[in-house]
């Protein structure tokens, strides 16, 4: 009987429910499934441990521990979106109308996980509709999250504008259905072939074209890209009320001047962060944004 062969470590690079694409340092590539039904779920970005099975096929020994993981969740279901990341690309448009709920609820997400924002403004060529585009986005601009504006169909412009900013990191591009995401990735890694799709006129959003997610390699100067499928709610019910605060980086400061030490920033006297919001330092919208993601959660744990 011959021995087990010994662990290889790889990351994984695409994931399509348990089965995973394993890639390891001398660029091969094992097609894995986690060992036993217990075996914890492994997501894009991972380092892992793999357990060779023949030439091409391996099993998930073990998981690396994460700097991050980035997800959503409700009371139905979770999606795990990308481990390990340096900065969430999250891609808006002109055309369609984008969801501010959704992108506040995308950026809280990230810099619970003290994931670095960046918000890319795709469509830029529509002029007639950029100005209130713009605007929609001044708020988060505000707080110093970088707006990119660009044309996804114009690949050397996208490539000019992104290309230095994603190098030597692990980025995780995300979007709204219907956004120009997919367009947007061919222009930055052409050997994607990712589908793209017209989005609706009449219905005034987008269907999904990206189906799982997957890593790839940029060129020159590099970095690495991960997609992942659009979507149309982006829940927060596994972080804890001071996660979701940590959400919030504007509440930071005037939250050291709150009386009491488990201020909810909703009622209480007292509270630097209300003070903050009545003498216009914050964003309604922004406080109002946070207190439905508590009542979303709260409403989620009586359940």
């Amino acid at each position: 009987m011959s021995a087990p062969q010994a662990l290889l470590r790889g990351r994984v690079i695409s994931a399509h429910g348990r089965h995973y694409i394993v890639e390891f340092e001398d660029g091969s590539l094992r097609q894995c499934y986690p060992r036993g039904k217990k075996a914890g779920a492994a997501a894009v970005g991972d380092h892992v441990n793999v357990r060779p099975e023949g030439r091409d096929e391996g099993t998930l020994d073990s998981v690396e521990t994460r700097r991050n993981l980035l997800y959503r969740s409700d009371d139905m279901r979770s999606k795990q979106f990308a481990a390990n990341v340096d900065q969430l690309l999250i891609v808006v448009a002109v055309e369609p109308t984008f969801s501010e709920d959704l992108l506040g609820r995308a950026l809280a997400g990230a810099w619970s996980a003290d994931i670095e924002p960046v918000i890319v403004l795709n469509k830029s060529d529509l002029a007639a509709g950029l100005p209130a585009a713009r605007q929609k986005l001044a708020t988060l601009a505000g707080l110093g999250v970088p707006v990119i504006e660009l044309s996804a169909h114009d690949t050397n412009g996208v490539r000019a504008a992104l290309a230095d900013r994603l190098t030597g990191k692990t980025n995780l591009l995300l979007g709204q259905s219907g956004m120009g995401k997919s367009t947007l990735l061919n222009a930055l890694s052409p050997e994607a072939g990712a589908a793209t799709r017209e989005h609706s006129q009449a219905l005034d959003t987008g269907r999904h074209t990206t189906t799982s997610t997957r890593l790839y390699h940029l060129p020159a100067p590099g970095g690495d890209l991960i997609d992942s499928p659009g979507f149309q709610a982006f829940g927060l019910q596994h972080l804890s009320s001071k996660e979701v605060e940590h959400g919030f980086p504007e509440f930071a400061a005037p939250a050291e001047q709150c009386r009491f030490y488990n201020c909810t920033h909703r009622h209480e006297p007292g509270c630097g962060v209300l003070a903050a919001l009545a003498a216009g330092r914050i964003d309604p919208a922004r406080h109002a944004l946070y207190a439905r993601i508590l009542d979303d959660n709260a409403a989620g744990m009586r359940y």
